[in-house]
């Protein structure tokens, strides 16, 4: 009986664009999420936290750091001794 009166194919088109609106609100809901509870775990070094007392940790990371830019040629087997030697003077 409600074929003919009403909305006819109207109402099964809203039905459809509403049901599809709210799955692509649930799925971006949860996308969201996945991304919100993974991001805070992106900011972290691998290794021991910095706050753990761990005397050299720091520069043990700077050592690495400058063992990475010698390896790559950004600077010369000089300047790699000399702020070794900087750095470890520090530690």
């Amino acid at each position: 009986m409600m074929w003919y009166g009403g909305w006819g194919w109207g109402a099964w088109f809203l039905m459809l664009v509403i049901t599809v609106l709210f799955w692509a609100v649930v799925v971006a809901a949860v996308i969201a999420l996945v991304r919100y509870l993974t991001a805070t775990h992106r900011g972290h070094q691998p290794g021991p936290p910095p706050a753990s007392g761990e005397p050299g940790w720091g520069s043990r990371r700077a050592e690495d750091l400058l063992a990475e830019r010698f390896a790559r040629g950004e600077i010369d087997e000089e300047e790699y001794k000399r702020r070794l030697v900087l750095l470890r003077e520090h530690r």
